[in-house]
């Protein structure tokens, strides 16, 4: 059914309050890498420290999407959101009054909890409450608005850090000003589809109806999975013989995708400035390239939904593997900014179809997990990644640095596209009653009823474009 819904005002406003929170999110989640050229100079950081330090911001966030995958799955999409968006937004605060190498490390590790929680309920609640002919519009909208953080914070950046020993503690109140939004997350309505799964099904017809559904000639019916199952059960799911494929294939794109993208934006600053621009221009270099972060989005917008996004991953993966090496051999001014802007606007459009792609290949049931446990580990690889990146750049130089970037782009891509399952346009009950998405995906939106239910019809709605009717 919400599949054949167009988009209403319930559904836009959806989108701005988790667009608020990304915005926070991401601003947040970039901070460090901002401030470590600061943390270098004026607090006596080496790089092995603010590897350290980055290394545990990135174990926070694979606890807290695997955790939080969990919770979301058992508790609700809405209430694991406005809890995360709490926590990240609080330790946030914290690390602005923070100071040491260890101090940091701890402070870094709880916010991490809360950005991957938050990102990880977010998606699976987009996916469950847009229809299905808009998820991705949905999601690359909202990482779009949620990407302006980042030039934000990397223009603040710029302009507080260099003003004194304790500029770099201002770009840390960014992120704490999250907690202005919660109030606007607890009001949003719960996902119907996650409703309907642990049978709350006069509220899921509640949620339907403020979306313009009408449920009179709907039943609701639930699969019969219990959605009380223990971590290790849900696990069992995710790696036996039905799901194991497209776990293992969503854990190897996570992993090659996050290690090339962070190893990338996160160590930019620092690199340049180790391989001699000054501290003022390697900030603003990074600060200029961290531009194409919302146009990537964008573009992610304009052909998420008309083309496969699966082969749209493949190819966009390739280009940034290419750009990262000229962005590595690069010595001019215009080649860095050149370079580095089109790797930062391309990471992010394979970002917004890896958002819309994970959640509609798992089931209900496990959707949050399998999506946390995915986006867990590719934060966990992120552990080891900014501890690799001073030895490469030690042992083999500035260059090799970007080659490594460069191959984990090609390996993503080639993984997802031979082994990649097709679900772009199919409805999510497809995933949550057995059947194969890619087997069968509908030129038009399924008739399914929300959640795992049974078919119900409903007469004259069916969603084309944002805000219109067919």
């Amino acid at each position: 059914m919400i599949d054949r819904l167009p988009v209403t005002r319930v559904h836009r406003r959806v989108i701005w309050t988790v667009s608020i929170v990304f915005f926070f999110e991401f601003a947040d989640l970039n901070t460090f890498s901002y401030t470590a050229p600061a943390l270098r100079k004026y607090d006596g950081f080496t790089l092995d420290n603010v590897a350290m330090a980055t290394s545990a911001g990135f174990l926070g966030m694979f606890f807290g999407a695997v955790v939080a995958g969990r919770v979301s799955d058992r508790l609700g999409r809405r209430r694991t959101l406005t809890w995360a968006t709490i926590l990240f937004s609080l330790f946030s605060l914290l690390t602005a009054a923070g100071s040491g190498v260890w101090v940091m490390a701890v402070l870094r590790f709880c916010t991490g909890v809360g950005l991957s929680a938050m990102t990880v309920a977010a998606i699976s609640f987009l996916s469950e409450t847009m229809p299905a002919k808009t998820r991705g519009r949905a999601q690359s909208l909202t990482l779009a608005v949620g990407l302006a953080g980042i030039p934000a914070v990397a223009f603040l950046a710029r302009a507080v850090i260099p003003s004194g020993t304790d500029g770099w503690r201002i770009v840390f109140l960014v992120g704490g000003l999250a907690l202005l939004a919660v109030p606007m997350v607890a009001r949003l309505p719960e996902s119907p589809r996650w409703l309907v799964h642990v049978g709350r099904y006069s509220d899921a017809r509640d949620v339907v109806e403020q979306l313009g559904g009408d449920c009179s000639n709907v039943t609701f019916v639930t699969d019969g999975d219990d959605h009380r199952d223990t971590h290790l059960a849900a696990l069992a799911v995710l790696l036996g013989r039905a799901l194991r494929a497209r776990t293992l294939v969503l854990l190897a794109i996570w992993v090659l995708a996050m290690l090339g993208f962070y190893a990338f934006s996160s160590w930019v600053p620092a690199l340049l400035a180790e391989h001699g621009l000054s501290l003022a221009k390697s900030l603003t270099f990074s600060a200029l390239t961290t531009i194409g972060a919302v146009p990537g989005a964008l573009l992610a917008f304009a052909v998420s939904d008309r083309f496969s996004r699966k082969w749209l991953m493949a190819a966009t993966s390739s280009v940034i593997a290419a750009c990262g090496v000229a962005f590595g051999y690069s010595s001019s001014a215009a080649g860095i900014i050149g370079f580095g802007l089109l790797v930062s606007m391309l990471s992010q459009t394979f970002v917004a179809l890896l958002y819309t792609y994970t959640p509609e290949i798992f089931p209900l049931s496990v959707r949050a997990f399998g999506g946390g446990l995915s986006y867990g580990a590719g934060r966990l690889a992120n552990v080891v990644g900014p501890v690799l990146i001073p030895t490469i750049f030690t042992g083999l130089g500035y260059t090799a640095v970007f080659v490594t970037v460069a191959a984990c782009w090609i390996a993503a891509g080639v993984i997802v596209a031979v082994f990649g399952p097709e679900a772009t346009g199919a409805p999510l009950e497809a995933v949550d009653s057995g059947h194969d998405p890619s087997a069968a995906v509908p030129a038009e939106p399924s008739s399914y009823a929300i959640g795992t239910a049974r078919r119900g019809w409903l007469p004259g709605l069916a969603g084309n474009r944002f805000g219109h009717r067919r």
